[in-house]
């Protein structure tokens, strides 16, 4: 028996995640709005399943997490990049995996801008679900900066995820004024 993920945002930069999960023996379920980017992904892993949705879009996107929880069984480690945008967003994933028995790994993906001790303060986490924060920063090259790449962010996540620290930080954020 697989264990169970659910990415969301997994078909963008986080898609080498979503791999990287069904190589650990994880049946990845994932969430992302673009058909052509899913349909690339899953044709790479038989262990991936597409919920095809917008998560802006709450009563599909509460389907579509109760749907593939029928279908596939209990989630077992999220992986989440959801944008300030959609603030309901999360929650209906933390309502969706918190009735499940069992124990989960929340982790939480955050842009530079965020103040890691206000979004904890913010999230209900249920008993027997552990939280974690990755939170994309930049890079500095000599005089200037850029933003992270695609496989940077997803190496970040993955090392996280690895190493099950309680906040990790890909890139840098200071000095804050240099950022691109």
């Amino acid at each position: 028996m697989r264990k169970r993920a659910l990415v969301i945002g997994g078909t963008g930069m986080l898609s080498e995640v979503s791999l990287w999960l069904a190589g650990e023996g994880y049946h990845v379920s994932v969430v992302g709005r673009d058909a052509e980017r899913m349909q690339r992904l899953t044709a790479r892993c038989e262990h991936i399943s597409p919920i095809l949705v917008d998560y802006k879009n709450e009563i599909q996107f509460a389907a579509g997490l109760e749907r593939t929880v029928e279908e596939n069984g209990p989630v077992e480690l999220v992986v989440a990049w959801i944008h300030s945008d959609a603030p309901q967003a999360l929650g209906q994933v933390i309502s969706t995996v918190g009735n499940q028995s069992g124990e989960c790994s929340l982790y939480h993906v955050l842009g530079s801008r965020a103040d890691l001790r206000e979004v904890k303060e913010s999230v209900s986490i249920p008993a027997g679900c552990s939280y974690h924060q990755v939170q994309l920063g930049f890079v500095l090259e000599g005089e200037g900066s850029r933003w992270l790449r695609n496989e940077e962010i997803a190496g970040g996540v993955i090392d996280a995820i690895s190493s099950r620290r309680e906040v990790s930080l890909v890139g840098v954020l200071e000095p804050w004024e240099r950022r691109p």
